[in-house]
């Protein structure tokens, strides 16, 4: 049984533990919040043992054989450095750092104390992404020349000192959900040679449109995020000999339609739970092999990731006051 240490008490811990739940290999026992009230009506709502009032206290209790970090973007590496010099393996939610230096340090502290450390890229392991990887990489749609992906909900009525528009965590959309459309050109494409980018901005200082242009030798992806309307949220994947589109919401999707020789066809892959359920199994999968990185998702990836976000930024003038 692979037991399981959150800190952080917010939506995305709900979420998670939720999954966390259908998982018989794994166990929530611990929750560690600022706030011990906090921790304990969560520790309570999920029938974990143990409620920490600081998150030092989680780290140093050898109650746990990993611990997930459900907490705002600036305090990521500070807060896994911390968990990792203690010895404990993290799995850090998305983007593991806010720019690569963060990511670099990161991981030369998980070498340094040889343990497991892997961004929660939830949408690598859900089944969908999984098998249309596959049929790309296997030509199903022959030579890939275009990727559409778009990611965008209204996010402007909520509260301007939330992390969502809140410079000082990090906010916008480009670091909470353009790291998805993002992700799926670099799953699909690689890395690209060059970009082009545009972004507007927020009263509060926060970015909340971004457009992106991909260019590979081959091929070019549009992508897309933004907290000031909704957007489809359906993916697209075209090749020389077909197109693959990813159904909506494309990133926690549970299926996907093959277009080829003039022929649709729909393919419901589904998920399990809300999706996490698979990236917790990655984990267990990972820590019972012994494994200090997910062969899926692996520290490289993270790197590159935050190199081309880091890139994006600076095409775009999207600059944090820390």
């Amino acid at each position: 049984m692979i037991k399981w240490g959150i800190v952080g008490a917010g939506n995305i811990a709900h979420s998670f533990s939720k999954d966390l739940a259908l998982v018989k290999s794994g166990k929530l026992v611990s929750v560690a919040s600022r706030s011990l009230e906090k921790a304990q009506d969560f520790a309570n709502e999920y029938g974990a043992p143990n409620a920490y009032g600081s998150y030092e206290e989680l780290f140093k209790s050898n109650t746990v054989d990993v611990i997930y970090l459900a907490i705002p973007h600036t305090s990521h590496a500070t807060l896994s450095i911390a968990a990792m010099k203690a010895g404990n393996a993290v799995l850090c939610e998305k983007p593991m750092g806010v720019n690569r230096h963060e990511v670099e340090e990161m991981i030369t502290v998980a070498k340094e104390n040889n343990v497991f450390l892997m961004e929660a890229l939830w949408s690598r392991f859900n089944p969908t992404i999984k098998k249309v990887k596959e049929l790309v990489d296997n030509g199903a749609i022959g030579e890939v020349g275009y990727l559409h992906a778009d990611f965008a909900f209204y996010g402007l009525d909520r509260d301007e000192k939330g992390r969502l528009l809140n410079p000082d965590l990090a906010g916008g959309s480009l670091l909470d959900i353009g790291i998805y459309p993002i992700f799926l050109a670099y799953l699909i494409l690689g890395k690209p040679k060059d970009i082009k980018a545009t972004a507007n901005f927020y009263k509060t200082g926060v970015e909340v449109q971004c457009s992106m242009i991909f260019n590979y030798d081959k091929a070019q992806a549009i992508l897309y995020s933004g907290l000031n309307s909704n957007s489809e949220k359906k993916a697209e994947i075209a090749g020389s000999e077909g197109s693959i589109f990813i159904h909506p919401r494309w990133h926690e999707a549970t299926g996907y339609t093959l277009e080829k020789d003039g022929e649709c066809t729909a393919n419901e892959v589904g998920k399990m739970g809300k999706g996490y359920v698979h990236e917790i199994e990655e984990v267990h999968d990972c820590l019972i092999s012994g494994k200090k990185e997910s062969e899926l998702w692996n520290h490289q990836n993270s790197l590159d990731l935050i190199a081309i976000i880091d890139l994006i930024r600076k095409k775009t003038g999207i600059v944090f006051p820390f």
